[in-house]
């Protein structure tokens, strides 16, 4: 017999009435080209009915590069927004009340420099520290994994993700201190199964590192939350998200001893599959983000961004951005699939295929237990080979045509698209890098030296790392400078994985 809503192990959702109390978080994940530009998009988005804001970072910011670098040549500002810096971050949140604004930001290796910029632009607002909500991805060893923008080694990086949880526990207790991503391993190619026992794995490595770092798992563990994709096939997405739910229950109380029901809850943001959009026929993708987006809500998601239908070539439109969030709300206020708790809980279809993923991410999860844990599997390429292996085999479904994709190898069409695409000003990389460099000129030499070499102590003693990071940020040291003070205590990671 199923458990009922909001109770252990939660198949049927954390909550007893689920979106009946409260529609899920709609977010609509965004950033590009410069702070001020970003900043424009982020108030429109809220302007159409966006409840929650996401942040993406361009790939300089996420690896620890300034925009004056030369590694950051030509990407400042492509893939997300470029941030150097406490001004860039206070452009980026202007006229933004962040102590009424829930923000989550996909960010990893440098997390610990975006939340302190983050607290330190909201100091600079007055809001108070316990009234701050969002997230951090925070996630960094599904980067070894499925995404590349790792900097230190596992552990060093597992030590700074610790005392983010310690600082927050203390300081941010609405925020969330971590985000454990599936989503980028199945967008890697791993099958639902992979994607619930890989990152469930990741989140038992993390649990492990805190509770060996002395913290109490009923109390971070209620803020932990997980990142799930959402793709086409609308029944197995279902029965993954129960499945994931359910299994995650188990392992944080028969694994942990947790017993806070809270510490036992999966919360978890869905984004819809970027992998299965197509630049073929476009417009095809808002079909499948909104069977998409269904899945998620149907298998009780906390939070959702959709993707742009253009999104396969290019950073979304405002336009395509706006259908994207237009997705939810027809959803949430259309549909009427909200009205009623866990709709499709007792389907003999969504419970045969939540039992079979669970039973199925339990053997990958005790696989990885048996062979030395998470960093052992990482660090031996293990989990990669696996993610790879199922990739080759679902690209061989669609080469033969086995697995449809409509517009790819079925129904094609020979007429181009006709879609507009947003073009990023490449000016705007020159300003940046402008901007980072007056930076530098105007601030107090003394202060920031002095920010660093406290930052550098605390790497290579016991100290937590989030006072003097949040020190040398409102001392405007930049990302990169505070990036480097780590590397040259904790190295960098090389992947040796075959």
């Amino acid at each position: 017999m199923l458990d009922a809503p909001g109770e252990f192990p939660y198949t049927r959702g954390i909550q007893p009435t689920m979106y009946r109390g409260r529609l899920w978080t709609m977010r609509q994940y965004a950033g590009f080209g410069t702070a001020a530009e970003s900043n424009a998009r982020y108030r429109y988005l809220l302007a159409q009915g966006v409840s929650g804001l996401s942040v993406a970072f361009d790939l300089p910011t996420q690896i620890g590069y300034d925009s004056d670098h030369a590694m950051a040549a030509g990407e400042v500002g492509r893939v997300g927004v470029a941030i150097d810096s406490i001004e860039d971050m206070a452009v980026l949140f202007g006229g933004i009340p962040l102590d009424r604004v829930s923000t989550s930001m996909t960010i990893n290796s440098t997390a610990i420099i975006l939340l302190a910029l983050y607290v330190a632009v909201a100091r600079r607002q007055g809001a108070p520290l316990d009234r701050l909500s969002g997230t951090i991805q925070n996630d960094v060893l599904k980067e070894y994994i499925a995404r590349g923008t790792f900097i230190y080694p596992p552990r060093a990086s597992l030590r700074i993700i610790t005392d983010i949880f310690a600082w927050c526990e203390r300081e941010l207790p609405n925020w969330n201190t971590i985000s454990i991503s599936g989503y980028h391993i199945r967008e890697a190619g791993s099958t639902a199964a992979q994607e619930v026992a890989f990152t469930l794995a990741n989140a038992i490595a993390y649990v492990d590192a805190a509770r060996a770092a002395g913290l109490d798992v009923n109390a971070f563990g209620q803020r932990l939350s997980f990142f799930f994709a959402a793709h086409n096939d609308l029944i197995e997405e279902v029965a993954k998200f129960r499945a994931a739910r359910r299994l995650w229950a188990r392992i944080m109380r028969d694994r942990f001893g947790a017993t806070h029901p809270k510490a036992m809850q999966l919360r978890f943001h869905t984004q819809t599959g970027g992998s299965t959009l197509t630049a073929q026929q476009p417009d095809n993708n808002i079909v499948r983000v909104a069977i998409q987006a269904l899945a998620a809500v149907l298998g009780g998601t906390q939070s959702l961004h959709c993707n742009g239908r253009d999104e396969a070539l290019a950073l979304p439109t405002e336009d395509a951005a706006r259908i994207a969030l237009r997705t939810q709300q027809i959803i949430a206020a259309e549909s009427g699939v909200a009205n009623t708790v866990d709709p499709l809980g007792g389907s003999w279809e969504v419970e045969r295929q939540t039992d079979a993923i669970e039973q199925a991410a339990e053997a990958l999860i005790a696989a990885i237990d048996q062979s030395g844990g998470t960093l052992a599997n990482i660090e031996s390429g293990r989990i990669q080979r696996q993610i790879q292996d199922a990739a080759y085999q679902a690209q061989q479904q669609i080469d033969r045509g086995d697995q449809i994709v409509v517009g790819v190898n079925r129904f094609q069409s020979d007429e181009a698209p006709k879609i507009e695409l947003l073009r990023i000003d490449p000016a705007g990389e020159a300003a940046q890098v402008e901007r980072v460099r007056a930076l530098r000129a105007s601030r107090d030499a003394v202060a920031w030296r002095r920010a660093l070499a406290e930052v550098s102590a605390a790497a290579g003693g016991g100290a937590n790392l989030v006072p003097p990071v949040l020190a040398a940020v409102e001392a405007r040291a930049t990302l990169g400078e505070i990036a480097d003070a780590l590397r040259t205590v904790f190295g960098e990671y090389r992947d040796r994985a075959i």
